[in-house]
C-alpha cells in the first residue's frame, strides 16, 4: 500500500470555523475529569552518604535536590497530569504546575550557579523549556528553549560528562544517532550544540544516566535491551566519545517497567508493573546490589513518568472509551500497571445512541484521549466543530503524530478504500490538507493505533484482516510516507469482535492492546518486545454491555 501524491481538499473542510445557526450543532458532550492521586511516601535512599560525599566533593552534581537538603528528590508526572515532587516533604509531596503536559522530565541540577536547581521539561509538541526556582517555597519561572525535540525518543542527563561541574544532557533520535549536549552554564541557553556520540543507541528500550557510579568523577551510563539485559558504559570524560565499550552486568531486568537514577553515585530505583519499588546500590564496577522492595507494594503506581526515567515517554491516550447499548460513553483509564481502572460515565444518559464516533490519541498538548463525532457530515473534536463533507468516510483513527511535528494526526479511511492523513495542527480544532496514504484499505476490519509499537518512539498502526491476522505498519515520521512496510503479527486476531488502542497501559512507553469477544470478555497484551505482544492477561468479563468501543 505505497503512499501516493498528496491530494488536497477545499479549505472550508478544513478548517475549524464557529458553529452558526445553519450549522448542525453536536448534542452529545464528553465531560471526563481528572483522576485522583494520592501521593507516596518516599523511602530515601542513603547509599552510605555516598552521593552527598560525591556532591560535596564536586565529583558528581545532584540533579534533582529541590530543596538543596544533600538528597536527590524525586519528581513525576501523574495520571492526573500534574507534576509532583518529593522535596520538603515525604507526606505529602509538594506540586509544580505546568501549562502543557510535561511528555519528559530531565532535572539538570544548578546550572548557573545561583541557589535554585533548573528542570527542563519537553512537552508533547517537541518544546523543551527550563524551569528555575522550583524548590517547594519557589514559584517556578520558564525560559523556553525552542522546539524540534520530538526529533529525539529519548532526553535525559548522564550527570556530568567534562568535569566542569555541571549536568550535562544526551539525546538521542528515533533512529537510534546519541547526541550530547554539554551544559555552558547560560540561564538563557544552558546547552551548547549538540555534538554526535555515535549510531546503535535504539538497541535500548532503556537509557538511564547514573552520575559516577565507579568513583572516578565522570558520568556512567546504564542502557537496558528490549528483552532485559542491563549494560554499564563507564564515562571516559572525553565530548565526542563520552562512554566507553559497553559491559553486561546481567539479565532478568524486563520486569521493571521504568528504571531512574536513585542518586548520582550509581544507585537505582526500578519499578515493576505492580508499582512496587526496587533500589539497586553499586558495587562500583557497574555490578549492583540488590537491596530488595523499598515501601509498600504498589506505593509507586499511578505515576506516567519519573524524572530521568530510562524509558520513551508517553502521553496522547490515557485509556478507552465504550459506549452502551442506551447511548452512554463510559472510560476506563489506564493504571499504569497493566490494569484497567473502574470505568467513569462521561456523557448524559443516552446521548451518543446511533453515532459515527472514535476515541483519538491527543490532538492538542494536554496528552488526554480526545472524541471525536461526525454529525450529519461535520466533524467534531471534542466539541469543536473541524468541518463538513466528512459524510464518506467508514473509519477513523488517531494513533498520535505520524508527520514527525510534535502533533496529533488523524487517519480516515473512505468507502473506496483509500486511507487518508490529516495532519493536526497541534490545538485540535483544525486539519491540514490531506494525504493520501494508498488504496486497499477496505481489506481490513479493524484500524488501530496509539503509540508506538517498534520501539522507536514513533506513532504505529495496526490493521487486521477479515480473516483475523493482524499486522503492523510502523511509523516512518514522515507525513508523505507515514508507513514503511508490514510485518504480520499474528493470526487468530478474528476471535475478538473489538480490538482497541488503549494506549500504554503499565507506563513503560509501549503502546499496548486489547481485545473483547463477542461473550464480553476483555484481555490486555502488553508490547514487551518491538513488534510483539504478550500473553494475553484476562481482566474481565462484562463488556457485552457495549455496541462500540474504541
Amino acid at each position: 500500500m505505497a503512499a501516493c501524491t498528496a491530494l488536497a481538499l477545499s479549505a472550508g473542510m478544513l478548517l475549524a470555523t464557529p458553529a452558526s445557526a445553519a450549522e448542525p450543532a453536536p448534542r452529545a458532550s464528553v465531560e471526563k475529569t481528572a483522576p485522583s492521586f494520592t501521593p507516596p511516601k518516599l523511602v530515601r535512599p542513603d547509599a552510605g552518604g555516598t552521593a552527598r560525599a560525591q556532591a560535596e566533593q564536586g565529583t558528581s552534581p545532584l540533579l534533582s535536590d529541590l530543596n538543596v537538603d544533600g538528597n536527590e528528590d524525586l519528581v513525576f508526572r501523574a495520571i492526573d497530569g500534574e507534576v509532583y515532587s518529593t522535596a520538603g516533604s515525604e507526606d505529602p509531596l509538594a506540586l509544580f504546575r505546568y501549562a502543557d503536559i510535561a511528555k519528559d522530565i530531565i532535572p539538570i541540577g544548578n546550572q548557573s550557579g545561583e541557589a535554585e536547581p533548573e528542570i527542563l521539561v519537553l512537552s508533547e509538541n517537541g518544546t523543551l523549556t527550563m524551569y528555575r526556582d522550583v524548590d517547594p517555597a519557589g514559584t517556578p519561572y520558564e525560559t523556553v528553549l525552542g522546539g524540534g525535540w520530538q526529533a529525539y525518543s529519548k532526553i535525559t542527563s548522564p550527570g556530568d560528562v567534562n568535569n566542569d561541574g555541571r549536568a550535562d544532557v544526551i539525546a538521542r533520535t528515533k533512529d537510534g544517532a546519541l547526541y550530547l549536549y554539554l551544559a555552558t552554564g547560560s540561564t538563557t541557553k544552558p546547552l551548547g550544540t549538540r555534538i554526535s556520540v555515535g549510531g546503535g543507541w535504539n538497541a535500548y528500550d532503556q537509557l538511564i544516566g547514573v552520575g559516577d557510579a565507579n568513583g572516578d568523577g565522570k558520568a556512567d551510563l546504564y542502557g537496558r535491551t528490549p528483552d532485559g539485559q542491563l549494560y554499564f558504559y563507564t564515562g571516559t570524560g572525553s565530548t565526542t566519545r563520552p562512554f566507553a565499550t559497553r559491559k553486561l552486568i546481567g539479565g532478568g531486568w524486563g520486569k521493571f517497567n521504568q528504571i531512574l537514577p536513585a542518586g548520582q553515585d550509581g544507585s537505582l530505583w526500578a519499578r515493576d508493573n505492580a508499582g512496587t519499588f526496587f533500589l539497586y546500590t553499586p558495587r562500583g564496577d557497574g555490578a549492583l546490589n540488590a537491596l530488595g522492595q523499598q515501601g509498600a507494594a504498589g506505593d509507586f503506581a499511578g505515576i506516567e513518568q519519573f524524572a530521568l526515567g530510562g524509558n520513551v515517554p508517553y502521553t496522547g491516550k490515557d485509556g478507552f472509551i465504550a459506549r452502551d447499548t442506551a447511548g452512554t460513553l463510559w472510560f476506563y483509564r489506564s493504571s499504569t500497571t497493566g490494569k484497567i481502572n473502574r470505568r467513569e460515565e462521561i456523557s448524559d444518559p443516552g446521548e451518543w445512541k446511533n453515532r459515527t464516533w472514535a476515541a483519538l490519541s491527543s490532538l492538542n498538548s494536554d496528552g488526554m484521549t480526545d472524541a471525536l463525532e461526525r454529525l450529519d457530515g461535520s466533524l467534531y473534536v471534542d466539541m469543536l466543530y473541524i468541518g463538513g463533507g466528512w459524510g464518506g468516510f467508514n473509519a477513523f483513527v488517531g494513533p498520535g503524530d505520524l508527520s514527525g511535528d510534535g502533533k496529533g494526526d488523524l487517519l480516515a479511511r473512505d468507502s473506496s478504500g483509500v486511507l487518508w492523513l490529516y495532519r493536526g495542527n497541534g490545538e485540535g480544532d483544525a486539519f491540514a490538507s490531506r494525504l493520501k496514504v494508498g488504496s486497499g484499505w477496505g481489506a481490513f476490519n479493524a484500524l488501530v493505533g496509539a503509540g508506538d509499537y517498534t520501539g522507536d518512539g514513533r506513532a504505529d498502526l495496526l490493521a487486521r484482516t477479515t480473516g483475523g491476522v493482524l499486522y503492523l505498519y510502523p511509523g516512518t515520521g514522515n507525513a508523505t510516507a507515514p508507513f514503511g512496510a508490514r510485518s504480520e503479527v499474528g493470526s487468530g486476531w478474528n476471535t475478538y469482535k473489538y480490538l482497541v488502542a488503549p494506549g500504554d497501559l503499565n507506563a513503560d512507553g509501549k503502546g499496548d492492546l486489547i481485545g473483547i469477544t463477542s461473550a464480553g470478555d476483555l484481555y490486555t497484551y502488553q508490547n514487551t518486545l518491538p513488534k510483539k505482544f504478550s500473553a494475553r492477561v484476562k481482566y474481565g468479563p462484562g463488556f457485552q454491555i457495549y455496541n462500540s468501543v474504541s
